[in-house]
């Protein structure tokens, strides 16, 4: 068993750092944000002792996690599981804490956000488990947000691909991280509620329908906000030693869009995490601008993303004719485009998204199906 913080614990815990502190170094971090996980499986152990169950806490380095060196978003080198199989053989159910390890230089890691469904997939891998049940506050992975699309349905199983197309632009569980380690290590996954006995989603290499639907989910994302570069040179390294730039502060960039040359110069649209829209801005302004001689940056955070995924749409032409023209046909304008084999994203106004997303569901059949 893998458990994560409960409830608001992390957010409780970045806030006091916030009040003590304006540097906080890494390394101190995520011992402090570690402390809910391990503070959770000591009380999880005390209550199965009540119950009759024999059980040991185990931290992610008594479990075995070895981790790189980088503090608040640690990536697994390695796990050595012996204490774990030990407990095992010996009847003791471990619970292990989420969400963390021992870095090679002896420090205790956070695999960042998320983290404990990672570690359970990675367990799940070296202890050869038939399966890694994932257990959430939803019955199962729904075709959208229930929230947003009352009619939305929950799929009984789905794809390594399509989930993670989900998770990377607005699914907000499972984390995508533990989704990639899943699919990279072929583990399949039983996403399920951690409050009733019903089935969730079952996810795998292949879905379990004998036909695929063409598109099987609509996600949003409104987390983004959107930067233009103005007058890049059009001229060949440009946008290498701009997004280079963004690559070195640690920004992630997601879809981009480069208009067309006109007089020598172009414009380089881009979305980024909200968070990180002031730090993008500021890596552009101080040095980058002067240096290729772009003429500025314009930031826009009134934007959110749609998305509709499905492997169906690799042999259903039509489907992006689709989308536009619902889109069009509810006053909804498409401001940027993404695409892959089997997804579909448009940025568009943040007030109109959910609207989006409720029009998309229903003109590709979802509600009800």
């Amino acid at each position: 068993m893998v458990i994560s913080a409960m409830g608001k614990e992390t957010d409780e815990l970045l806030l006091m750092a916030d009040r003590v502190s304006k540097t906080q170094p890494g390394r101190e971090m995520d011992m402090l944000i570690t402390a809910g996980e391990r503070k959770a499986v000591a009380l999880m152990c005390m209550a199965l002792a009540d119950l009759g169950v024999p059980a040991q806490s185990f931290t992610g380095s008594q479990a075995g996690f070895v981790t790189d060196t980088n503090h608040r978003n640690a990536k697994i080198l390695e796990i050595r599981p012996g204490r774990v199989l030990e407990a095992i053989e010996a009847g003791i159910v471990p619970v292990v804490a989420g969400a963390q390890g021992m870095s090679t230089d002896r420090d205790v890691t956070f695999l960042g956000r998320g983290g404990s469904d990672t570690t359970a997939v990675a367990l799940a891998k070296v202890l050869a488990a038939d399966v890694c049940e994932l257990y959430t506050d939803v019955s199962g992975v729904f075709s959208a947000d229930p929230r947003v699309v009352p009619a939305a349905q929950k799929m009984s199983s789905i794809t390594f691909d399509e989930l993670l197309e989900m998770t990377a632009t607005g699914c907000p569980k499972p984390a995508m991280r533990s989704v990639e380690v899943a699919h990279n290590h072929a583990v399949p996954l039983h996403v399920r509620s951690a409050f009733t006995w019903e089935l969730g989603t079952y996810v795998g290499e292949k879905d379990l329908l004998v036909e695929e639907p063409i598109i099987r989910a609509v996600t949003h994302d409104t987390s983004e906000s959107k930067l233009t570069v103005v007058g890049v040179p059009d001229r060949p390294g440009v946008a290498a030693t701009l997004f280079r730039a963004l690559a070195d502060d640690n920004i992630n960039v997601d879809m981009i869009v480069q208009n067309v040359a006109a007089d020598g110069t172009t414009d380089i649209s881009f979305t980024v995490p909200t968070e990180d829209l002031d730090r993008a801005s500021g890596v552009i302004d101080n040095g980058v601008a002067d240096r290729l001689g772009i003429r500025g940056v314009v930031s826009d955070r009134a934007v959110g993303r749609v998305s509709v995924i499905g492997a169906g749409m690799k042999s259903n032409p039509g489907v992006a004719a689709t989308m536009f023209e619902t889109l069009a046909a509810n006053g909804i304008n498409i401001d940027m485009i993404s695409t892959s084999a089997i997804r579909i994203s448009c940025v568009v106004n943040a007030d109109q998204v959910e609207q989006a997303v409720q029009y998309l569901h229903t003109a590709f059949g979802l509600d009800g199906q």
